[in-house]
């Protein structure tokens, strides 16, 4: 097992570039693959959920050409050969392994249902404890035929291409919005319009304006959501040629809020006022918080202050959230983060895994069904950090040394997931 040590910070200051958005990434290059015409993708994120996400459409004949890595580390340049409709359109069989990667597993596990051929979709163990019933069940009201190989209701699944049929489907949100996003973006090749109810609480809502609005770059016709009921016409997805992928404003919530703690600044770039991301909703917790934050149409600053623990429900920002538990342990009093059970269907359990390593920080946690309430310790402990298998928790847990304290974090390499050279970047900023 390998572990990085993080000797005692004391000061952030600086400026730094943001890899693109893993949400985004991912998004653009199924929508692109699908699309009629070539698409030029410029900062698409390189990074192990990107990858997989290139395999497998290369796996599909997709033609993908990385033209160049771009300015900036962890960021391609891509162009993709649009296949004008469905990603597969003869009788093959073949399999998929899209390791712990769900923006590119529930998607194309979407997409794969139209067109032809029989595909098999598995992952990690983590991703085979992860739910997508709700995904499968929305997408058999459209005529899917979809076996589940092991255990009923997650992964591996066997698909089969039969073509999705139009008309109305009822989906719960209840545990990830990426089983409507995956539906929707589908929707436009299907037989006829798809109007589907979201029947319970839909979380994590702003991936979903995301969704809709890289839809649209693409020309598919999604109206706004009414009473909860998401409607797309038919037709086919044009590539806009070219296309900037902005800043990963989850990656850019480590460096913000290290910047909080007084004396600190930072200016991320990449990432700024317009930005479609619902994680940008972050800043505002950081100003609830007590730090001073500047925008910009491609920038955010932040200047440190002394921080007050807050009480909020964070379901619509559930990775920023992760953040602001850790940047809980430097405010006065305490935090509790509210309506996150989705939390605990991610990478890992992350309301376990947040609990356990914040107490060997010297942290006070109450653990609950779908809320954390953190009591931050007089003085941070130095400890080893255990990650689960999870890049968030390897990110989020780096800021534990601004505390003074050396900080070992165990299986550091998980970042690759979403952010290739996090530490190196992370380092770049660091003052000691």
């Amino acid at each position: 097992m390998n572990t990085l040590t993080l000797q005692p910070i004391k000061k952030i200051s600086g400026e730094m570039h943001l890899p693109g958005s893993k949400s985004i990434s991912n998004r653009v290059l199924l929508l692109a693959a699908l699309a009629q015409g070539t698409s030029l993708v410029h900062n698409l994120l390189d990074s192990d959920d990107t990858r997989r996400m290139i395999e497998a459409l290369q796996a599909l004949d997709v033609g993908i050409e990385v033209l160049d890595v771009a300015a900036f580390k962890s960021s391609l340049d891509v162009k993709v050969e649009g296949k004008a409709g469905p990603l597969s359109t003869t009788a093959q069989e073949l399999h998929l392994n899209l390791g712990l990667a769900g923006t590119a597993y529930r998607p194309l596990a979407a997409a794969l249902c139209l067109g032809d051929g029989t595909f098999t979709l598995s992952g990690t163990s983590r991703m085979h404890e992860r739910p997508i019933a709700h995904l499968v069940e929305g997408l058999e009201q459209l005529g899917a035929d979809i076996t589940y190989l092991e255990n009923p209701g997650f992964p591996p699944l066997k698909i089969r291409g039969t073509g999705l049929t139009g008309g109305d489907v009822e989906i719960s949100g209840s545990v990830s919005s990426q089983f409507l996003t995956s539906l929707l973006m589908s929707a436009p090749l299907a037989d006829g319009p798809v109007k589907v109810k979201v029947v319970d609480t839909m979380v994590s809502r702003p991936y979903l304006d995301i969704t809709m609005n890289l839809m649209r770059r693409f020309s598919a016709k999604v109206a706004n959501p009414q009473d909860n009921i998401y409607a797309v016409q038919p037709g086919l997805y044009i590539s806009p040629g070219k296309f900037l992928v902005e800043g990963d404003a989850s990656n850019a919530t480590y460096f913000l809020a290290a910047a909080a703690l007084p004396g600190n600044k930072i200016r991320v770039h990449g990432i700024g006022e317009n930005s479609i991301q619902g994680d940008l909703a972050f800043v505002e917790t950081l100003k609830k918080m007590g730090a001073s934050v500047t925008m910009a149409y491609d920038w955010i600053e932040v200047s440190g202050q002394a921080l007050h623990g807050v009480d909020l429900d964070l379901n619509h920002i559930p990775d920023a959230a992760m953040t602001v538990a850790a940047l809980a342990l430097f405010a006065t009093g305490p935090t509790r983060i509210r309506n996150i059970a989705n939390w605990r269907v991610k990478e890992t359990d992350r309301l376990d895994a947040m609990a356990r390593e914040l107490r060997k920080l010297g942290a006070t946690v109450d653990e609950g069904p779908d809320s954390i309430t953190i009591q931050p310790p007089d003085r941070i402990v130095g400890a080893t950090i255990d990650t689960y298998g999870d890049h968030r928790m390897a990110m989020c847990f780096s800021l534990a040394a601004l505390g003074e304290q050396e900080i070992a974090i165990n299986n550091p390499e998980v970042v690759a997931k979403t952010f290739p050279n996090y530490f190196e970047v992370f380092e770049s900023v660091c003052k000691r």
